[in-house]
């Protein structure tokens, strides 16, 4: 039986998607994956998210500023991004990817945290779910979220905490990100982590072109192989795949509120 997935965060706007985006969703369709949001990491590539969703019907924008990317980061940028959700397009469906990254070397977490505040004040006055980063910074992120309280709530990316920062998140009302790390055979916690929590919890997502699965190593990840991870949910959990695969989309829909494919 096929299954139809959304893959809830893939960088489409980048290579190897950019210039081969027909051929890169007619692979993603063939896999199942029939919808993917994209969320973008700095201001300059806002309105190339925002060009590619109202192209394509299958892609769905976000826009947030990445952790990662602090340093490139001027109030110019957050005035950009408060004006575009002001004026929101159609094809916007969430602020991401935001959030707070403690692996970097230089990670100016002061500025971090501003800048993501300044980003959950936007969210919350606009509605909308976010798309959240979080290496290292689990238990600080939860903590700002306590502050926030964002009603539209959203999803914990890419997760590979511990089964407790993974519950407070959830408790919180945000949803877990399942992606390729489950592939591998290392990532013990990260997978039963994956197991025991509850499937209304999860969403499936590749992190394209970064976070390539086991077999796949040195080469760009791609949004097909979101079902990949999906097989790999199953064999890890006690529901059957019909069952996950109609949790996950149903989880996806209700957080970033997308129409019935």
């Amino acid at each position: 039986m096929s299954h139809t997935f959304v893959d809830t965060h893939c960088h489409f706007d980048f290579p190897p998607f950019t210039g081969a985006e027909d051929e890169s969703l007619r692979l993603a369709g063939e896999a199942g994956v029939r919808q993917i949001i994209v969320p973008s990491v700095t201001s300059d590539r806002f309105r190339g998210i925002l060009s590619l969703a109202k192209k394509f019907p299958q892609l769905h924008a976000a826009l947030g500023l990445h952790p990662l990317y602090i340093s490139e980061h001027k109030d110019s940028c957050l005035e950009l991004l408060d004006s575009l959700l002001t004026h929101r397009d159609p094809h916007l469906v969430a602020v991401g990817e935001i959030g707070l990254d403690l692996y970097m070397e230089t990670p100016r977490f002061e500025q971090q945290q501003r800048v993501l505040k300044a980003q959950f004040a936007m969210a919350k006055r606009e509605m909308l779910p976010v798309i959240l980063h979080s290496r290292r910074s689990h238990d600080q992120l939860a903590a700002m979220l306590r502050q926030a309280k964002l009603p539209a709530t959203g999803v914990v990316h890419g997760f590979a905490g511990s089964l407790s920062q993974a519950q407070a998140f959830i408790k919180l009302g945000f949803a877990i990100g399942v992606g390729g790390t489950i592939s591998y055979e290392r990532a013990q916690k990260t997978r039963q982590v994956m197991a025991q929590l509850p499937l209304s919890s999860l969403l499936l997502e590749t992190d394209a072109p970064d976070m390539p699965l086991q077999g796949f190593q040195g080469q760009p990840n791609r949004p097909e192989r979101a079902a990949k991870v999906f097989d790999i949910l199953c064999s890890l959990r006690s529901e059957t795949a019909e069952q996950i695969a109609a949790a996950l989309l149903d989880n996806t829909r209700r957080i970033f509120n997308l129409s019935a494919l």
